[in-house]
């Protein structure tokens, strides 16, 4: 790198600190965006559900109790529902109202008698439609007791009724072996990005397109004042000069990156990984950016053109790469996101998030290293293009 290269950097490097709008792009946007997202959905591994259900239980029967006691109650134990007693459908639905319960179970009085004589029975739920989630538990709570019982009423039907007292057939069904059993592997490596994290990753990526931006349209803005004329007339090549104005936006990525990384960490508690694994990882996703951005905007004929093509260029990889949508959400589209700089950045993250080592990035480094050269090499090739009017 010679005096004249240097000289170019450190002259972008000066006119970008004193564009605000770098930071903007760079920093707040994406911390914003990854805060409401975060707080949205719901930041962390693995968020709590929490209720408060209303019960009012007017049959006082078996049936009844094995509902409250075999169903609700383990779930209060666990710490995952409050529930609170009403004595009358009318006052649950008045908690539910209230807004002191998310949803509320009516067990009507003759519920546990309908059940043992194989009549139909209604357990009702009411519930509060700014609680979705509560209320859609309710009912799923609803629905798989009610399963359970019409499945024990089958059995009697064919059975031709010859079965034991409640009790005893209770007693016999506990005693038979679950034929399958459902249980927790905690020594199972997760690799997969809490909500925090995936969303100040993917909003990181997402707008350092628009910091690239930036420093490519100032490329066109020195071409229209006569700045980029008086750098090719000096005794340096345009490659050089497109390189050291690359080079200069990278800089700048890497800072923004960076301020990113740490800002997400110590304010909305993102988990990024490994700091020497991330910084491979921002360093390539950098790169990428930087070499997309170019290419896309040889194509350009003034700023404003590279503006446009380029705000669209970020809006589809963004879409397509997963940064701002699931990918699974896109269907056939969803293998076009292989060749988005997104997907290998959150990808390389999420191995690291599972607490790989520095090997498990190099695929996703070395495809981002090739989107890179890729875009570089177009760039390249085209400079004469780019640099003159």
């Amino acid at each position: 790198m010679n005096l004249a290269t240097t000289t170019i950097i450190a002259k972008d490097l000066r006119q970008r600190l004193r564009d605000g709008t770098i930071l903007v792009f760079g920093v707040v946007l994406p911390l914003g965006m990854a805060f409401m997202f975060s707080v949205m959905l719901g930041g962390g591994q693995n968020p709590a559900f929490a209720a408060t259900y209303a019960v009012a239980d007017l049959d006082r029967g078996s049936e009844a109790a094995a509902f409250t006691q075999g169903v609700l109650e383990p779930m209060r134990a666990h710490g995952n529902v409050k529930l609170v007693q009403a004595s009358s459908a009318g006052e649950a639905n008045r908690l539910v109202d209230e807004r002191k319960a998310h949803a509320a179970f009516i067990i009507p009085a003759g519920f546990s008698a309908a059940l043992q004589r194989g009549e139909p029975a209604t357990l009702q739920v009411a519930g509060n439609p700014d609680a979705s989630i509560a209320m859609q538990v309710a009912r799923e709570v609803a629905e798989a007791f009610a399963i359970e019982r019409r499945a024990v009423q089958l059995a009697a039907a064919a059975s031709g009724g010859r079965l034991p007292p409640p009790p005893d057939l209770a007693q016999r069904v506990q005693q038979i072996t679950a034929p399958l059993n459902l249980t927790q592997d905690d020594t199972v490596t997760r690799r997969q990005l809490d909500t925090t994290t995936f969303y100040a990753a993917g909003m990181a990526i997402f707008f350092l397109f628009y910091v690239a931006m930036l420093s490519v349209i100032g490329i066109f803005e020195e071409r229209r004042s006569g700045t980029m004329a008086r750098l090719l007339a000096a005794p340096i090549s345009r490659r050089a000069v497109l390189i050291a104005k690359s080079l200069s936006g990278v800089v700048v990525g890497l800072g923004c990156m960076a301020l990113l990384v740490g800002l997400s960490t110590q304010f909305l508690g993102a988990r990024w990984g490994p700091p020497l694994g991330v910084a491979v990882m921002v360093v390539c996703g950098v790169l990428a950016v930087t070499g997309i951005t170019l290419a896309v905007a040889t194509f350009a004929a003034n700023a404003e053109q590279a503006s446009n093509w380029l705000s669209i260029v970020t809006m589809a990889l963004g879409i397509l790469g997963g940064a701002l949508i699931p990918l699974g959400q896109l269907g056939a589209f969803e293998a076009v996101g292989y060749v988005t700089p997104h997907y290998w950045f959150l990808y390389g993250l999420s191995e690291l998030a599972g607490g790989g080592s520095l090997g498990v990035v190099l695929l996703p480094a070395l495809v981002l290293l090739g989107l890179a050269a890729v875009g570089g090499g177009i760039a390249l090739a085209r400079v004469g293009r780019m640099l003159h009017a």
